[in-house]
């Protein structure tokens, strides 16, 4: 979802301001002697790689939640995957270990891949020294007979791994909402959009990776090969290993998609239409949204269709916003219409309320990028981001709508959103893997993102407060929720979070990264 939808904000802190803060503080601060190096063979190249100017350190201090502050002692800034091997290796042989995180387009919210006191690897610097040397980072390979696939760095964003691609008629088949986040990101938390009912999460799509363990060793892994690390590393959230590369699945790409949005003011009838839409052959992604009087503007829509929408939410204080796509190319142009018909025909919102248009499946997967670029213009982008991704059991999907959706969000109004809600097929996911859902027997799970921006008016405090109301209220009610993006402060909540999965993750910790190196930001083996 990982990633996300752009997000609203109504003012932004002026950065003039932060960076006087965070120079005071840096300057102030009584730093450690970079010695970790001194004692290895090709120390030099990896200090003077060690950024330590107050521009690189802000930036690894710092995530797009805006709500963390972790200081590191310096920040690597790799040119190739063997400086970051003997970074790790470093630490590990040294008598007093040093922490690591992994940062690539820092889209944590809170404070996932920082380091304080410890180390922050710049993945993206990979990428520069990879171009230098006629290397994209991203190789297409395979055959019609055998599958097609991408060999990826992990440091590479999602939206070059599209490009380069399509440009040979080929796509992956699972993605998250925004595509400038990492591979190796992602698939550290899972990666999940409207195609994960269809194809899994980007998690269930990667068929090896190399992976950089806690012991400073380079291991290629597959389900066949070194399965452990394999599973372990995916959706592992960084604590296993830092993914340098990964085979992605690729299939033959659509050239357009027909989209679909569809309003209701019934809950039930949303959820019922969603979950059919994801048990029928016919759509190639199901998502859907709360809209309220005080949601962002949806540029999907035409003007005076927002301005229809948006006086009904005002008179009924919520909406529920279904959104489907149909890939399609020439070869079923003449029966797309009659195709998608049968299937609509059974769903069960009022007439007049079903909107659609055509578009490139470019233009459809990076949907968020050209509000983000408005966003960024006006200075409304870069807010704090205190937000709360939960997956909820679908036995009490309608419960959460009303104790959560109606009786917190709405009639608070305290928030803007974008709210996401949509159900999710669990055949898809494999229980090997680190990441964890609903550990009921449901053939369906629920996804919700209240994805919150702060700033200006909007304090952060606020909305956090909001999020615990949510989070208690699932708890005196025995709604058995996961999060998603998780954050807790005590070992007791991990262990919990986990539940049966915490034997094995804890297992695997410490067969792959047993002096706890990596990932400190989490605070899932080093908080109290």
């Amino acid at each position: 979802m990982a990633y996300p939808h752009v997000l609203y904000a109504y003012f932004v802190i002026p950065f003039i301001i932060n960076m006087f803060v965070f120079t005071a503080l840096v300057s102030s601060r009584p730093w450690p002697p970079i010695t970790i190096f001194s004692t290895f063979e090709n120390e030099s190249t990896i200090e003077n790689n060690l950024c330590k100017d107050t521009i690189c350190m802000k930036r690894a201090s710092s995530d797009y939640g805006k709500l963390v502050q972790q200081i590191p002692i310096g920040v690597l800034r790799p040119s190739s995957v063997s400086d970051i091997v003997k970074l790790v290796k470093t630490s590990y042989e040294s008598p007093s270990p040093f922490t690591i995180a992994a940062r690539g387009n820092g889209h944590s919210v809170r404070g996932q891949a920082m380091a304080k006191d410890g180390v922050v690897v710049d993945m993206s610097t990979l990428n520069s020294s990879r171009g230098l040397f006629g290397n994209t980072g991203i190789r297409v390979s395979g055959d019609a007979s055998l599958g097609f696939y991408a060999d990826v760095g992990g440091e590479q964003l999602w939206i070059d791994v599209l490009r380069t691609t399509l440009a040979q008629g080929l796509a992956p088949v699972s993605w998250t909402d925004y595509l400038y986040l990492t591979v190796g990101g992602t698939l550290s938390n899972a990666g999940i959009s409207g195609q994960s009912s269809f194809h899994g999460p980007q998690i269930s799509n990667v068929l090896e990776m190399d992976v950089i363990t806690g012991k400073g060793e380079l291991m290629t892994c597959s389900k066949d090969n070194n399965s452990d690390l394999f599973y372990a590393v995916l959706g592992g959230l960084g604590q296993f290993g830092i993914i340098t590369r990964a085979r992605i699945v690729l299939d033959k790409a659509p050239k357009r998609v027909k989209w679909f949005k569809i309003i209701y003011n019934d809950f039930a009838k949303f959820t019922k239409d969603q979950e059919y839409l994801i048990s029928v052959d016919g759509f190639n992604y199901v998502e859907g949204s709360l809209i309220m009087a005080s949601s962002p503007a949806d540029s999907f829509f035409s003007p005076s269709d927002e301005s229809m929408i948006s006086s009904l939410a005002s008179k009924t204080g919520i909406l529920y916003c279904l959104e489907a796509v149909k890939y399609y190319d020439d070869s079923i142009l003449n029966t797309i219409g009659e195709e998608l018909q049968n299937i609509l025909k059974a769903l069960h919102f009022d007439p007049g309320f079903i909107f659609n248009k055509v578009a490139s499946l470019f233009d459809f997967l990076n949907r968020v990028r050209a509000e983000e670029l408005l966003l960024t213009t006006l200075g409304l982008w870069d807010v704090p981001h205190p937000w709360l991704n939960l997956f909820v059991p679908r036995s009490r999907i309608m419960d959460f709508n009303q104790g959560v959706f109606v009786d917190i969000v709405k009639n608070q109004s305290e928030s803007a959103g974008p709210f996401l809600v949509y159900p999710i097929n669990r055949k898809k996911w494999d229980d090997r893997m680190s990441v964890v859902i609903p550990e009921d027997n449901d053939d369906m799970f629920y996804t919700v993102a209240l994805l919150n921006s702060a700033g200006g008016t909007i304090d952060p405090a606020v909305i956090d407060k909001q999020n615990n109301d949510i989070l208690e209220y699932c708890r005196k009610n025995g709604i058995m929720i996961k999060e998603y993006f998780p954050h807790y402060k005590k070992k007791e909540e991990w262990m919990k979070h986990f539940g049966k999965k915490w034997s094995v993750f804890k297992e695997r910790k410490e067969q792959f990264d047993p002096k706890m190196i990596l990932s400190p930001g989490q605070g899932i083996f080093n908080s109290e």
